[in-house]
């Protein structure tokens, strides 16, 4: 197979697709939270318990996904993770109790960690160096479409022809990519099957070890934590029962106020890359300002007397939303700070961070929401998510204290070097 545009292109479609249907099934459960309760009669502690599982999985697997596509391949990996995401959708769309709901769930999110990575190495491999950097940000931003299908498509899915055919139905997805891998696929040109070495765990230690012990990858590991997880636990599960318990919103509003924050961070992502580009000096500053205006306009919201106006929870989803691809600066500062052997690592533990602040946030939410609901309900009052969503300024404050913590010490670091003589590239 000869690397020309043509087949090149196709590579890229049939990878983006499977990352775009990755990205649909880990949203899709963000409008079936009350169809959930409903269904499993569980409260919200156990409704978060299924996004907490999926993201503990997604994130736990990153670094060993990254050292399986090294041996393996991206094919393979690739097949695995979509295999396992349409059988895992399946057994989601009929299970029927609360405990097989879990499982299946966690095998969701195996399968949605093997896509990104291995998408990312097949157009490292496919496209020229300089187009690279162009046809990632598309893969990023496309693949949002994802959850865009999972906001209105799927509320209206849920609502006519109900939870078991509508999750067998995009369960079924997966089947037509299985056999667009088998067939398109190829790990790079004229090589179906690429094979790396075996890597030993003394080696794989040294590297983590490495790459943690520059305070640049830190200050990246709090970038990504405190920019994501306000938008990941709204966009996951908590902001379709929030519009709609907490802001009196109909379904229809609340689906549309989640596509709205998806369209930001399909926005939002091309102009911070090139701001970042641009300013390299000022990436920790870029995160401050963002983190300082979702925290701003979170505060506007929850002390509105009432119910917030429509436009202000369209102002809330669209800064939410930024914060999303404002996550993906903690990247940036792990591949200046780090040797390019250690690239996949340092992305590895950087990548942690949001999923993280997620985790907790999610299951905290469902834990206040049950202590502020009377008795066994699921008829969260709005009080409850005044209550459930104030818990992210303590996320934002360990984080901001640490942005700024290793801001400084990553600095030091640069100018050190610079006195020394070694030339760094810029620091954040």
């Amino acid at each position: 197979m000869k690397p020309t545009v043509r087949t090149a292109t196709a590579v890229w479609i049939v990878g983006l697709l499977v990352y775009l249907v990755a990205v649909f099934h880990r949203s899709s459960l963000a409008v079936a939270g009350l169809a959930a309760t409903e269904r499993f009669d569980i409260s919200a502690a156990q409704l978060a318990t299924f996004t907490m599982l999926q993201l503990l999985v997604y994130a736990a697997l990153q670094i060993p996904v990254g050292l399986a596509v090294d041996r393996f391949g991206s094919r393979s990996v690739l097949l695995t993770g979509t295999i396992l995401i349409t059988v895992a959708q399946a057994g989601f769309a009929l299970a029927p109790t609360y405990s097989l709901a879990l499982v299946a769930r966690v095998f969701v999110g195996m399968g949605d960690a093997m896509t990104f990575i291995c998408v990312l190495r097949l157009v490292s491999s496919w496209f020229p160096a300089r187009r690279i950097p162009l046809v990632t940000q598309l893969t990023g931003t496309l693949g949002q479409l994802g959850a865009v299908a999972a906001a209105i498509p799927m509320t209206w899915a849920l609502r006519e022809v109900g939870w078991t055919r509508a999750y067998l139905t995009t369960a079924s997805l997966g089947l037509l990519l299985t056999a667009a891998i088998l067939v398109v696929l190829w790990d790079a040109p004229g090589i179906r099957h690429l094979r790396g070495p075996a890597m030993s765990l003394t080696a794989v230690r040294t590297s983590l070890a490495a790459s943690w012990a520059h305070p640049g990858t830190r200050l990246g590991f709090w970038m990504h934590f405190s920019t994501q997880f306000s938008s990941t636990a709204l966009s996951l599960l908590w902001g379709y029962p929030f519009f709609v318990r907490g802001e009196g919103l109909s379904p229809g509003t609340a689906g549309a106020l989640l596509t709205v924050m998806v369209l930001a961070v399909m926005c939002a992502g091309p102009v911070l890359g090139w701001l970042v580009g641009a300013h390299p000096w000022h990436r920790s500053t870029t995160v401050l300002s963002i983190v300082s205006v979702i925290a701003g306009v979170w505060t506007v919201v929850l002390a509105w007397p009432g119910n917030a106006p429509l436009w202000l929870l369209v102002v809330l989803a669209v800064v939410v939303g930024v914060g999303g691809p404002a996550s993906m600066i903690g990247f940036d500062l792990g591949r200046t700070s780090n040797p390019t052997e250690r690239f996949a690592s340092a992305t590895g533990i950087i990548n942690q961070g949001g999923f993280l602040a997620s985790l907790i946030l999610v299951i905290t939410i469902g834990l206040i929401l049950d202590w502020r609901t009377p008795g066994h309900s699921d008829a969260y009052p709005p009080e409850a998510f005044r209550w459930a969503m104030s818990a992210q300024y303590v996320l934002w404050a360990l984080g901001l204290t640490q942005v700024y913590r290793y801001r400084v010490k990553t600095r030091a670091v640069v100018d050190r070097d610079e006195l020394e003589g070694v030339a760094r590239s810029p620091a954040g």
